[in-house]
């Protein structure tokens, strides 16, 4: 791309920045020649990056490109009292602090849950864990989204987020009335729960801060056969382009909710387009987004 880039959605697709920083840079500038608008950058569990350093090193490789950073990410169980999980809520903090060197303004990642429980059963500790965080992040401009992922979770049991259906949303916002908490968000969590996502999607527009490029395919046949509790699979997820997901209707959604921001390509799951296929998927799915959202044109006066 050239010139400034003035399209109100980018496209863009996740990178694991839990590795050293010049094996980051260097996967960053092996896949910018793709056409990729945008990074969400993220860590499993922990932070240990010098978030600093990466920071300076990212800023100058995407000096002379229009792609930015758009997020920043962390996954794991925040509200628990495991080594682990004093360490992801420490992550969340190190996230928060740093997200302006990274020219962004989003920290996402699970909300965490007590194991175990049902999801009321962790309101009372997450508004005692991410109360004080919104406010700080508030503080510094930054907004926090929560993935929409079950990581096999129920609503009476499971190991890492509550943030998975509407219901637990309206409950967190309920508890947590805060205006920059919100959802990073994405169809194919809702499609294995054989949800519909497009009516959540229009009612929660403005709650979607950030959108992860992940699509899922159902396998009604098997589930008209043999149900949901077979034993045989009957969902799988998908990269944009290989699912069952109409992304045209999806990006027009977020534009009526005046969404402003990425759609990140979330890979690494397609049962078909992975290993030595990965990144033919993933460009794919960038080409695909971007035919989904439109080529910007400027208005002509």
């Amino acid at each position: 791309m050239s010139g400034k880039y003035e399209e109100a959605i980018r496209i863009g697709t996740l990178v694991n920045a839990k590795r050293p920083v010049e094996e980051t840079l260097a996967y960053i500038e092996k896949i910018l020649p793709l056409g990729f608008e945008s990074f969400q950058l993220t860590w499993w569990q922990t932070v240990d990056t010098d978030l600093r350093k990466l920071a300076r090193k990212v800023a100058d490789l995407l000096s002379k490109t229009d792609t930015v950073i758009s997020s920043l990410a962390i996954f794991g169980n925040p509200l628990e009292t495991g080594q682990l999980d004093k360490e992801t809520l420490a992550g969340w903090k190190k996230l928060i602090e740093a997200a302006h060197l990274f020219g962004c303004d989003i920290v996402a990642g699970f909300s965490g849950r007590l194991r175990g429980k049902p999801i009321p059963d962790s309101l009372e500790r997450y508004k005692k864990i991410f109360a004080p965080l919104s406010e700080k992040a508030a503080g510094k401009g930054v907004r926090l989204a929560f993935e929409n992922c079950s990581m096999g979770g129920t609503w009476n049991t499971g190991d890492w987020n509550i943030a998975h259906s509407p219901q637990a949303w309206e409950l967190m916002f309920d508890v947590l009335p805060a205006k920059n908490v919100g959802l990073c968000w994405e169809p194919c969590h809702q499609l294995v729960c054989l949800i519909d996502p497009l009516p959540q999607l229009r009612k929660y527009a403005d709650r979607i801060f950030h959108v992860h490029g992940k699509d899922a395919t159902v396998l009604w046949d098997v589930i008209r056969e043999k149900g949901i509790g077979g034993g045989e699979q009957f969902a799988y997820h998908r990269t944009p382009g290989f699912g069952d997901s109409n992304w045209t209707d999806i990006i027009s959604i977020l534009r009526m909710g005046k969404f402003k921001g990425s759609i990140d390509i979330e890979g690494w799951h397609d049962p078909v387009y992975r290993k030595e296929l990965e990144m033919t998927g993933q460009a794919h799915a960038l080409n695909y987004l971007k035919n989904c959202r439109g080529t910007y044109v400027p208005p002509v006066e």
